[in-house]
Formats: C-alpha cells, sequence, structure tokens
C-alpha cells in the first residue's frame, strides 16, 4: 500500500541498494524483489528461520553489502540474529528493518499492545538502546478513490475498523513506517577514525 513510494526510497537512502548485494529476509511476495531488481540492487532471498530456530544467512562472512526485512524479521533485537548479519555484512554495511511505527490511523486497526507500537519505538526500547540501530520514521498513507471505497475496506477490519472509518474526515489513513537502520558492527565508518 505505499503508493507514493516512500519505503523504497528511504532504503535507496539508508543503504543504498543499487548495484549493490543485498540479502531480503521474509519477503512478502515477489513484487519487492521484482522492484529491487528494477532499482539496480543484486536481490538474494533468505528464508525466515522456523519458530524458535536461529538466522542463518547461507553466504561467506562479509559478502554483503546490504540485509533487509519487511515487517516479519526481527521482531525485535536478538543478539544471534544480529551477530549473523554482522557476519555477512562487508565493512561500512548496513542493516535495514522495516516494521509499522504506530501512532497512526492503521494501528488502529491491529493490536494496540504489539511490541512495534510500544516498546520498540521507545528511546529505551531494545532498538534503540541496545542494538546500536538508529530510526527513520516515513509519514505514509493507505489511500483510498473515495469516502466509500475507504469505509469498504474498513468493513473488513471488524469493529476497529468500524471505529477508525467513523472517524475519517478524508479517503486515507495515516500510516507511520519506522526503518530501523544499523551499520555493520553498529558502528558508523564515517564516524571512526581511520588507522593507517
Amino acid at each position: 500500500m505505499d503508493i507514493e513510494g516512500k519505503i523504497p526510497r528511504a532504503l535507496e537512502a539508508l543503504g543504498p541498494l543499487a548495484g549493490r548485494t543485498v540479502a531480503v529476509l521474509d519477503v512478502p511476495g515477489t513484487s519487492w524483489l521484482d522492484r529491487l531488481r528494477a532499482g539496480g540492487a543484486e536481490p538474494i532471498v533468505v528464508a525466515p528461520p522456523p519458530d524458535g530456530g536461529s538466522l542463518r544467512i547461507d553466504v561467506a562472512d562479509g559478502s554483503l553489502d546490504v540485509v533487509t526485512t519487511l515487517w516479519t524479521g526481527f521482531r525485535g533485537v536478538e543478539p544471534a540474529e544480529i551477530a549473523e548479519v554482522d557476519r555477512v555484512l562487508r565493512p561500512g554495511g548496513r542493516l535495514l528493518v522495516v516494521h509499522d511505527y504506530g501512532r497512526d490511523d492503521v494501528s488502529a486497526l491491529r493490536d494496540p499492545d504489539a511490541p512495534e507500537y510500544r516498546a520498540w519505538s521507545r528511546r529505551d526500547g531494545p532498538f534503540l538502546r541496545d542494538g546500536g540501530f538508529r530510526i527513520r520514521v516515513l509519514h505514509c498513507f493507505w489511500t483510498f478513490s473515495t469516502m466509500e471505497e475507504a469505509h469498504e475496506a474498513l468493513v473488513l477490519f471488524g469493529e476497529r475498523g468500524a471505529t477508525v472509518s467513523d472517524r475519517l474526515k478524508r479517503p486515507r489513513l495515516s500510516w507511520n513506517v519506522a526503518v530501523y537502520h544499523r551499520w555493520q558492527g553498529g558502528v558508523d565508518p564515517a564516524a571512526t577514525p581511520e588507522t593507517s
């Protein structure tokens, strides 16, 4: 639903992705891979670990420029997962983790106690406190052609959708998306003095 293209533009700005070797974890369909290829990236797909399993990216140490995941990977900050990503990233490589941020209309459609809407985005939350991540919040929208189309779509979300629908003043919902981003090793290479 990112009609405005803000998410791919943010990933490109933070990665960048074009012309780079990118591992995509938990891809929710092929359209994202096609979009990456069209942008000049060389994506490889990594299957998510089974429940309770550990992340394993089957590539050589230091062979990737970017590792990214969209909504389903990195459901918090697990030291073993961070270590695996650090292993496969080249020096200066980036980990980009996309999740909903909350504080918007779309979050009212889901579980208000979901960790992405509470703990994750807080300064003392796992991403920003211990994970070495920074955050970029994208202010996106779910935009519909008419109010009627918006109401029809929101009905699919049951009682929560009806509540959001009743509050609508125009045919769009605010949708804040967080891109948690981290350099390989948790340190920005531009901030580290070079040794000779």
